[in-house]
């Protein structure tokens, strides 16, 4: 199994911010596991943390800003692309201000520095959250969406349109996250001529320029306002027929803008918590849905907090029913798995197909017939088992007892028909012979009985 990772050291960057003008310092730092991303004010009395989650977002205008108890953080998106991208989980970013510096509009600096100090792996399973089924979410207002189906990995499809006759409709892609340094860090934030003036207004880019913005200029207006415009933005005069792209350095790609987008959902998806594994369709993305989107994914993750294993029924078992008798001493009527389809180092998934011919129905009851639970934990055990005997040579000489059983939950009746997924994992390695396990029985999507197990691996054959 894929294991969380953090930063191997830490790294720190310069620059204005974006929409205060002023000089900032954010420093990347190794989190240890299940930390998250945590954002701290290092300016500030107490040194506050703010939880880099969907529901701290505060506002949306230009840029993702988290706040919570009055503090606040802007432009945190690029940056959290960037960590996401290179599969980071755990990290402690601190800020000397309200905002991250713009830098050069991109995520291309913390991609680098990532890359300088290095990635490093940790003891902890990596969480994904695995899409299963097509979520969507619309803004009707907008013509905005953005649609995740299943998949194996994650990757994104980001579609832009304007009504704009320099930038009218473009497309970005990204199949593989191993791939955004070198096709998506590099592209920068735009912005229209026409947004400038409301957005000075508004008191916001004040640090924008030509080093960290493309422009784009795509309705002519008189020399005189445009003009006065430049002089707002400490750009030199400018002809007001010319229509196009403004900017320092040259596109880096044709679709730079689409390519910017897509960097910004996976910055804005990284607060979702934890990575997922699907395929992203966003079309008119920006920051607003997608910060709608991720506190959608994160209500599903709630309700399905503990995911079921996958399992394809038309895969050959890891081990069928011959195999499980030849590891454990079970027999009729108490062989309670039927094969297992995965198996790790540390983790175990066990099937079990619940007929109307099964012995325990005959009292259990005949007119309503209920599986046991007690049998359920039985059969729990049985997987755990079957995964410690998994980490011996000859596990036909061992026998696996069980010294105790705690924190039984049971949630939902198993009934005839009814098809038991087992997902049982180590808690800790095993030592001397004693294991530590917790399991989980599944009916579809639902957990319907959970349990701790403390096991002991004996060789006495």
């Amino acid at each position: 199994m894929l294991k969380q990772k953090t930063l191997r050291g830490s790294f720190s960057l310069n620059g204005k911010g974006l929409h205060t003008g002023v000089n900032l310092t954010v420093t990347f730092n190794p989190a240890p596991d299940n930390h998250g991303y945590k954002i701290q004010r290092i300016d500030l009395e107490g040194q506050p943390i703010i939880d880099a989650v969907a529901e701290n977002v505060g506002d949306t205008t230009r840029g993702t800003v988290l706040m919570k108890n009055g503090i606040k953080v802007s432009t945190v998106e690029h940056a959290l692309a960037a960590l996401y991208a290179a599969g980071i989980d755990n990290c402690l970013i601190q800020v000397s201000g309200p905002e991250f510096p713009i830098l050069d509009g991109s995520a291309k600096a913390y991609v680098e520095n990532i890359q300088r100090v290095g990635i490093e792996e940790q003891n902890a399973v990596k969480d994904y959250y695995i899409i299963k089924s097509k979520i969507e979410f619309r803004d009707e207002e907008t013509g905005s969406s953005i649609i995740v189906l299943p998949d194996e990995n994650f990757s994104v499809n980001a579609l832009i349109s304007y009504q704009s006759k320099i930038l009218s409709n473009q497309f970005a892609t990204l199949e593989d996250m191993a791939k955004f340094p070198t096709e998506v860090a590099s592209a920068r934030t735009f912005v229209f001529v026409r947004e400038i003036e409301p957005l000075l207004g508004a008191g916001l880019i004040k640090g924008g320029d030509l080093d960290n913005a493309i422009v784009i200029y795509e309705k002519e207006m008189s020399q005189e306002n445009y003009d006065k415009l430049a002089d707002v933005m400490g750009v030199p005069h400018m002809d007001a027929t010319k229509l196009g792209y403004i900017n320092h350095i040259p596109l880096v790609w044709d679709n730079e803008p689409a390519r910017h987008k897509l960097l910004d959902i996976i910055g804005d998806l990284a607060l979702i918590g934890k990575p997922i594994k699907g395929r992203i369709i966003a079309t008119r993305p920006g920051h607003t849905i997608n910060n709608k989107f991720a506190r959608q994914i994160r209500k599903e993750i709630k309700l399905h907090e503990i995911q079921a294993p996958s399992y394809n029924c038309n895969e050959s078992p890891i081990m069928d029913v011959n195999r499980i008798r030849e590891l454990l001493p079970h027999r009729y009527p108490f062989q309670l798995v039927d094969k297992v389809v995965t198996i790790g180092a540390n983790h175990i998934v066990g099937v079990k197909n619940v007929t109307a011919n099964e012995p325990f129905f005959q009292g259990h009851f005949p007119q309503e017939p209920v599986m046991p639970g007690v049998l359920q934990v039985e059969a729990m055990a049985q997987c755990g088992g079957l995964l410690v005997l998994n980490s011996v040579d000859e596990p036909e000489r061992y026998s696996t007892y069980f010294m105790k059983i705690d924190g039984v939950k049971f949630r939902q009746k198993v009934v005839p028909g009814d098809t038991l997924l087992f997902r049982v994992e180590l808690l800790a390695p095993i030592r001397r012979g004693i294991s530590t396990m917790k399991g989980y029985v599944f009916v579809g999507e639902k957990v319907v009985c959970e349990a701790e197990f403390m096991a002991q691996i004996v060789k006495n054959k």
